[in-house]
C-alpha cells in the first residue's frame, strides 16, 4: 500500500501563486509516474501534469509556462509549482502515483484562484 498527502492549498488572488506536494509513504521508495488532477466544481477529474515512465515531464496546454512539476532529491515527494494562477485553475488537486501497476490517490487539495 502506498499513502498519498497533498497539501499546500489555499485561497489566493488571480496572478498569485501557490506551490502543491504529495508526499508519499508506505510500499514505495520513489515517485516514477505521478500526476496531477484538478477536478474543478462540477467537472471530472483532469490531468493538469506529471511524470512519464520515461521521466519527462508533462503539461496540459492550458498551464503550460505556468506550473512546474518536480520533485526532491530522494524522489518521495512531488511538487506543482502554480505561477499566474487564474480563475480556471480553481478546483481540488489530487495527486495520483502509479507503482507497481497499481494506482494510488491522494485525499486533494483544494484550490480556489479569487479573481
Amino acid at each position: 500500500q502506498v499513502q498519498l498527502v497533498e497539501s499546500g492549498g489555499g485561497l489566493v488572488q488571480a496572478g498569485g501563486s501557490l506551490t502543491l506536494s504529495c508526499a508519499a509513504s508506505g510500499d514505495i521508495t520513489r515517485i516514477n509516474v505521478m500526476g496531477w488532477y484538478r477536478q474543478a466544481p462540477g467537472k471530472q477529474r483532469d490531468l493538469v501534469a506529471g511524470f512519464t515512465s520515461y521521466g519527462r515531464t508533462v503539461y496540459v496546454d492550458s498551464v503550460k509556462g505556468r506550473f512546474t512539476v518536480s520533485r526532491d532529491s530522494a524522489g518521495n515527494t512531488v511538487y506543482l509549482q502554480m505561477n499566474s494562477l487564474k480563475a480556471e485553475d480553481t478546483g481540488v488537486y489530487y495527486c495520483n502515483v502509479d507503482e507497481k501497476g497499481v494506482a494510488y490517490w491522494g485525499e486533494g487539495t483544494l484550490v480556489t484562484v479569487s479573481s
